[in-house]
């Protein structure tokens, strides 16, 4: 009855409107009283959720990404992939999936990778003759780089997700591969789509043009090799390579290309504690929720559950990716990591598949559910940008829809794709 109980107020919650953490602290602490446990245990959840160290390098992160926005780095990130790959039949398409891999792996964050490239390269994919609804779906599909590609917020969620078990570099370097084969299926698709519907290619720049465009982009993408490459060796923690991560941006963006202006750092700034706050709230309420599906037992029900229906585990593990990708359709990403990690990861590893593995099957599945109505923070805010209908958009992004998924069917049972940079650091 409590655990009936603890669903059914955070369903009601979320139907009506109610932000996501308010739901789940809600149906948190209404299952803590009825089962007449002491109120002061929620508060310690709540506060215990937030009492993690990791946490605080999810600010620098979002920091750093919002002056990149700001400051410049973007259109020049944009000008060197323009300059690599424009001249590709439909080159302005790969040129979209190629600068947001770049802009992912400095942001980690697919909305900010929308908002940043979007805003430059739609309205040019349109003046190109692009057809709208193409240039939105190349840049919203895209975008999911973000969340793959190092350094990634969502990365250090589920870390805090799993126990805390679980090494940030290590998933830092696994989603490296499999964030490249998202962009290479997609680059495929967009390419195959821009032939389909006869759009031009560039002219090459030549290489003088591409040496340039590149040597004007290194001070930005050297950004990323600060924060990851500052874990990865040792010399920072993940909260320390967020710090200095955040510094270098600012200094580049104010000094090298001197494009960030006191109105855009006050933006950056303002937009930054907004999300900051949104997520830790989330963390804080989530961490509640989850003690009380583990009093409820909920991992090991499901693991029951699961086994009860086949023991194929590849079955199962398809049944599971069919699990997340609705349940990405319906709520918030980050809300999903902290409900989902403890609920499915006791499943995953009882059919053999490793921690590390499941951290980025999960990322790309509730990544597709930021692309997908009727809650697609990516879509929307890509249609918003492209001005075009989201109906309209839907209709013809499945090209790119099917590329998501063949990378995440090869990530899900092809454990190397994942495993094999973790497995190099570990040696």
């Amino acid at each position: 009855m409590g655990l009936l109980l603890l669903f059914s107020i955070f369903f009601i919650g979320v139907v009506i409107g109610m932000p996501v953490a308010f739901a789940l602290g809600i149906a948190a602490f209404s299952a803590i009283w009825f089962e007449g446990l002491p109120v002061l245990i929620g508060i310690q959840r709540v506060i215990s959720g937030v009492s993690v160290f990791s946490l605080m390098a999810i600010p620098f992160f979002i920091f750093a990404g919002e002056l990149m926005f700001h400051g410049g780095i973007a259109i020049r990130l944009v000008r060197f992939a323009s300059s690599a790959v424009g001249s590709i039949r439909g080159g302005l398409g790969i040129v979209n999936v190629f600068s947001s891999m770049l802009f992912g792996g400095i942001s980690g964050s697919a909305v900010a990778d929308i908002s940043a490239l979007g805003s430059i390269l739609v309205p040019v994919m349109k003046e190109k003759g692009y057809d709208e609804d193409y240039a939105v779906n190349v840049t919203v599909t895209s975008s999911l780089a973000g969340i793959l590609i190092p350094p990634s917020h969502n990365m250090i969620l589920f870390a805090v997700a799993a126990g805390g078990g679980i090494s940030i570099s290590s998933l830092f370097l696994a989603g490296v591969v499999p964030g490249f084969l998202m962009c290479l299926c997609l680059a495929t698709a967009a390419y195959t789509v821009a032939v389909k519907r006869g759009y031009a290619s560039e002219p090459f720049p030549g290489w003088k043009v591409l040496a340039i465009h590149f040597l004007a982009a290194l001070p930005g993408l050297f950004t990323a090799v600060i924060i990851v490459g500052g874990v990865l060796s040792g010399i920072f923690t993940v909260t320390e390579s967020g710090a200095f991560g955040t510094i270098y941006a600012v200094l580049v963006t104010i000094i090298v290309y001197r494009a960030l202006t006191w109105e855009n750092f006050k933006i950056a700034v303002a937009r930054s504690v907004k999300t900051t706050s949104m997520v830790l709230i989330l963390v804080a309420c989530a961490s509640a929720f989850a003690y009380m599906l583990t009093f409820y037992k909920v991992p090991s029900l499901m693991v029951d559950f699961l086994l009860g229906i086949s023991e194929n585990p590849i079955l199962l593990l398809l049944l599971i990716n069919g699990m997340l990708l609705v349940l990405g359709m319906i709520m918030d990403m980050a809300a999903l990591i902290l409900i989902c990690t403890p609920i499915f990861l006791p499943v995953t590893t009882q059919l053999g598949m490793d921690p590390i593995q499941f951290g980025m099957v999960l990322m790309m599945n509730l990544g597709l559910g930021l692309c997908t109505p009727p809650v697609g923070a990516c879509l929307f805010v890509g249609c918003a940008i492209g001005k075009v209908p989201i109906e309209k958009a839907v209709r013809t992004i499945w090209p790119f829809y099917l590329a998501i998924l063949l990378a995440l069917i090869l990530t899900t049972f092809i454990p190397a794709i994942s495993l094999t940079l973790p497995a190099m650091l570990a040696g």
